[in-house]
């Protein structure tokens, strides 16, 4: 992933990162030294070593969120508020953090909306039943722009990996540009974003 963190300063976010890699690193010394333990199964203790490289896995990419964010907006705390939030609730949710690069030309344009970013207004977006709340929300700066935009859906194949349209229309719009999409599962709540046509997932913590 290629972007500068040299200005973001997340720190609590990174020394629990490092506590999480410690912790797996003693756990992975202890299933060492229990090799010579012929009676021993170590399936549980690989279990939980996966476990835990999945959840730095997320902490990690909640770490770097908040850097890509940084350069672009100043409003990623009422971002990752309204995103935790809406997983709580498992409210689908596609949010696009442009960047760089001119999104116009991928995007099949919604309703303009020119809103500041605050997590009550993002959140009542995404609310089920609202005529905004199927499609991208695009953030520019500190700015809601639109919303109900339709993003191009990826035409690659994951095996019997299903996605689902939200997920699709992220990588989809991140093959094509810089731009960054955050991701709500309106079926599990799991929350993830992508950049360069790749899904992370997100460990957004309580606000």
């Amino acid at each position: 992933m290629g972007s500068s963190t040299e200005h973001c300063n997340f720190a609590p976010l990174k020394h629990k990162l490092e506590e999480q890699l410690v912790e797996i690193e003693q756990q992975i010394r202890q299933i060492i030294e229990k090799l010579d333990q012929d009676q021993t199964c170590l399936l549980n203790d690989l279990d939980l070593v996966r476990s835990k490289f999945l959840e730095a896995e997320a902490l990690s990419s909640t770490y770097y969120l908040n850097c890509f964010l940084y350069p672009f907006t100043k409003k990623y705390k009422e971002i990752a508020t309204s995103i935790y939030h809406l997983s709580q609730k498992k409210m689908g949710a596609l949010i696009v953090i442009q960047r760089e690069d001119v999104l116009e030309p991928f995007i099949t344009p919604g309703i303009p909306l020119s809103a500041e970013i605050t997590s009550p207004l993002l959140e009542s977006i995404f609310i089920q039943g609202s005529p905004l709340h199927d499609g991208a929300v695009l953030v520019r700066q500190d700015m809601i722009l639109s919303a109900a935009n339709v993003l191009p859906l990826t035409g690659r194949t994951y095996g019997e990996r299903k996605l689902g349209t939200r997920h699709r229309a992220a990588i989809g719009l991140t093959e094509l540009c810089d731009a960054l999409v955050l991701v709500v599962s309106e079926e599990t709540g799991k929350t993830s974003f992508c950049m360069q046509g790749t899904l992370y997932p997100l460990s957004i913590p309580i606000p």
